[in-house]
């Protein structure tokens, strides 16, 4: 079973409200709770704009330039501010870990996440993570990116595993579960808010919670791990 890990394993959108958090504090200081709230709107719609970009400077530029600071982050170490300090944002949920403790009692587990190679293994690491997965691809390392269907071939590969005996969950209509749908695999479609699917994919199964993937799982017929 492969993950991918951006609002999947991890809270991506708790992670930017975080690191907002802290640009308010180093950058702005007190601020009405009215303006805050249009703040971090606006941070949000910027970084989401940028999701998938390895370079944020553009994303605090813009911020700082709509909304500006008492001290702003010079242009040059914008970019290690971001990839110092969005790693630390990340919690780790112990529900989801022990979920996947129990699903690699039968399979095993691997993640397969788009990004720079600096910050997703940040993110890992700061989050223990690493000590779950039987494998950990990561696009920037290997020179793919979902939807590419190469990325989770070379998966595959890694783990000895034929498409038609894996399961891949995702956030991401589009990268996630066309892309692993492509290279055979079914897709798993983690949908938390219980989002309208307005694409042509259709997924093998949607879930809105890891408990949901456990219920799926009993479901079929088990692949030695």
């Amino acid at each position: 079973m492969l993950f991918d890990l951006d609002e999947t394993l991890l809270d991506r959108t708790q992670a930017v409200e975080q690191l907002f958090l802290m640009i308010l504090e180093k950058c702005y200081g007190d601020v009405k709770q009215s303006v805050r709230t249009d703040m971090l709107k606006t941070f949000k719609a910027y970084d989401t704009k940028s999701y998938g970009h390895n370079d944020k400077t553009t994303v605090l530029e813009s911020f700082f330039d709509e909304f500006p600071p008492k001290y702003r982050l010079p242009r040059y170490a914008i970019q290690d501010f971001w990839n110092y300090n969005f790693p630390h944002c990340f919690i780790r949920d112990q529900k989801t870990i022990n979920i996947v403790n129990k699903i690699k009692e039968r399979y095993q587990v691997a993640i397969i996440t788009n990004g720079s190679t600096q910050r997703q293994k940040a993110k890992i690491m700061n989050t223990e993570l690493n000590s779950c997965f039987n494998l950990i691809i990561i696009s920037e390392e290997v020179g793919l990116r979902k939807p590419d269907k190469r990325i989770f071939e070379l998966a595959l590969t890694r783990l000895s595993v034929q498409p038609e005996n894996a399961l891949f969950v995702g956030d991401d209509l589009e990268k996630d579960i066309g892309g692993c749908q492509n290279a055979g695999m079914k897709g798993i479609w983690f949908n938390p808010h219980k989002i309208k699917n307005e694409t042509d994919i259709k997924p093998d199964a949607e879930i809105h919670s890891f408990d949901g993937l456990l219920s799926y799982l009993t479901q079929l017929p088990l692949y030695e791990s």
